[in-house]
C-alpha cells in the first residue's frame, strides 16, 4: 500500500492504481522523470553516462519513500562506479549517485510510522542523479529542512568521523597532516582533529583554499603550488607527524609515508589521483614500502565507508548535532565561480565532476535540482 496526502487529507491508494498519484502539494507527479544512467563502462564520466529524459518514476514499496530529489552530491568515487570497480559483475545500464536531499513526495505504509509525504530528509543510497529516488525508509535521516550543508555530512562528514573515530587515535598534542585538507571530507578530518585538540597540518592547491582552512582551524595549511610539502614537512616537523588522512595516492600517498613519525599511522580512504586513469590506480614505491613502514613501526590502514554502514546512522545524528549547534562547519560548493557558473540542474552533474577533477571545489561539490510548480525538474 502507498500512502500520500491528498489536498491536505490522508489518503490510502492501491499501489497498482498509483500510475499517476498526487504530491503532497496536489500538484501531479509526473510518470516520467529525467535521471543519469552510465551506459558505458568508464572512468570517464562524459563518455560513462547519459542522461535519460523518459524515465518512469518509480513507486515505493511498503518501506520506502519516494524523494523528489533536490540536492544532490558529487563524489570522486563517481567515476569508480561508473567503471565498475566496486562491483565487476555489474551489467550496464545502471543508475548513478550516492547522495540526496529531499522531500517525501510518497511512501509505503510501513514507512509511514516514521515518517510522512512533505518531510526533508537526507540519504545514502544508489541513484540520486535522478529527479525523484526511491529510498527505504530504514537509512533515510530526517532533516529539518533542505539545506545542502546536510548532504555534505551523508558521505563526506561521516567517512571522516567514522575513520578517524575508528583508526585515528587523536588526543591533544598529536600532528595530523590531512590531503586535500579544503575539499568535501577534508574539511571535516581538520575540524575533528582539531576538536580532538591536534595540531592539524592541510594540503591544498591555493591561497583561496588555505584562507579557508585557516577559518575552520587548520593550524598549517600548505598550498602545493607555492611551497614543496616535503620541504615544509621535514623543517616544520622533523620527528615527523603521528596521524596521516590521505586520499589522494600517488607521490602524495608516498611523501605522506616518509612524513610519518615512529609509530605513525596512515588512514587511507581514498587516491583520487588515479581514478581517471584505466586501472584507477596511480604509482607507488610499492616495492620499498615494506622497509619503510618497518624501519619505523607505522602502519596503514584502509577505510571504506559501506564497511562500516552500522556506525553511519550514530556518525550522522552526532555531525547533524554539531552542525545545528554551530559547532561544524559544513562548507558546500555549487559551483558559483564555475566558468559556466551554478551546477543546477542533472545536466550540470557533468561540470560538477570535471570541476572537481580540475582541483577546484572548496568543500562538498553539490548539485542543486530546484523544482517548478508542476513538479517538473
Amino acid at each position: 500500500m502507498l500512502r500520500l496526502a491528498l489536498a491536505g487529507a490522508r489518503a490510502i491508494v492501491d499501489m497498482s492504481y498509483a500510475r499517476h498519484f498526487l504530491d503532497f502539494q496536489g500538484s501531479a507527479i509526473p510518470c516520467a522523470m529525467q535521471k543519469l544512467v552510465v551506459t558505458r563502462l568508464s572512468p570517464n564520466f562524459r563518455e560513462a553516462v547519459t542522461l535519460r529524459r523518459d524515465c518512469p518514476v518509480p513507486l515505493p514499496g511498503d518501506g520506502d519513500l519516494l524523494v523528489r530529489n533536490r540536492f544532490v552530491g558529487v563524489n570522486a568515487s563517481d567515476i569508480n562506479y561508473t567503471a565498475g570497480r566496486y562491483d565487476p559483475s555489474v551489467k550496464i545500464p545502471f543508475d548513478i549517485g550516492f547522495e540526496g536531499v529531499g522531500e517525501v513526495v510518497a511512501l509505503g505504509l510501513s514507512a509511514s510510522a516514521k515518517y510522512t509525504v512533505g518531510q526533508s530528509v537526507a540519504y545514502m543510497a544508489p541513484g540520486s542523479f535522478a529527479e525523484y529516488t526511491v529510498v527505504p525508509a530504514s537509512i533515510a535521516t530526517a532533516v529539518p529542512s533542505l539545506k545542502p550543508e546536510y548532504l555534505t555530512l551523508l558521505v563526506s562528514g561521516t567517512t571522516a568521523s567514522i575513520s578517524l573515530s575508528e583508526f585515528g587515535e587523536l588526543s591533544e598534542g598529536k600532528k595530523v597532516l590531512v590531503t586535500a585538507a579544503a575539499g568535501g571530507t577534508g574539511q571535516f578530518a581538520v575540524q575533528l582533529a582539531k576538536k580532538a585538540k591536534c595540531h592539524v597540518i592541510g594540503t591544498c592547491s591555493s591561497d583561496e583554499k588555505a584562507a579557508f582552512l585557516k577559518s575552520v582551524g587548520c593550524d598549517r595549511p600548505i598550498n602545493y603550488n607555492t611551497e614543496h610539502i616535503n620541504t615544509v614537512l621535514k623543517r616544520e616537523y622533523p620527528k615527523g607527524v603521528d596521524v596521516v588522512y590521505e586520499s589522494v595516492g600517488g607521490t602524495m600517498f608516498d611523501l605522506a609515508v616518509d612524513a610519518l613519525a615512529v609509530k605513525g599511522r596512515l588512514i587511507l580512504i581514498g587516491f583520487i589521483s588515479g581514478y581517471q586513469t584505466p586501472t584507477g590506480l596511480s604509482p607507488i614505491k610499492a616495492e620499498t614500502l615494506p622497509a619503510r613502514l618497518l624501519k619505523k613501526s607505522a602502519s596503514i590502514q584502509g577505510f571504506f565507508l559501506n564497511h562500516y554502514f552500522s556506525k553511519r546512522s550514530a556518525a550522522m545524528d552526532q555531525l547533524l548535532k554539531m552542525y545545528t549547534s554551530g559547532d561544524l562547519a559544513c562548507e558546500v560548493d555549487l559551483g558559483d565561480l564555475s566558468a559556466e557558473g551554478r551546477f543546477t540542474g542533472l545536466e550540470s552533474i557533468f561540470r560538477a565532476v570535471d570541476y572537481m577533477y580540475m582541483r577546484k571545489n572548496t568543500g562538498k561539490i553539490v548539485v542543486e535540482l530546484p523544482h517548478s510548480v508542476n513538479s517538473k525538474l
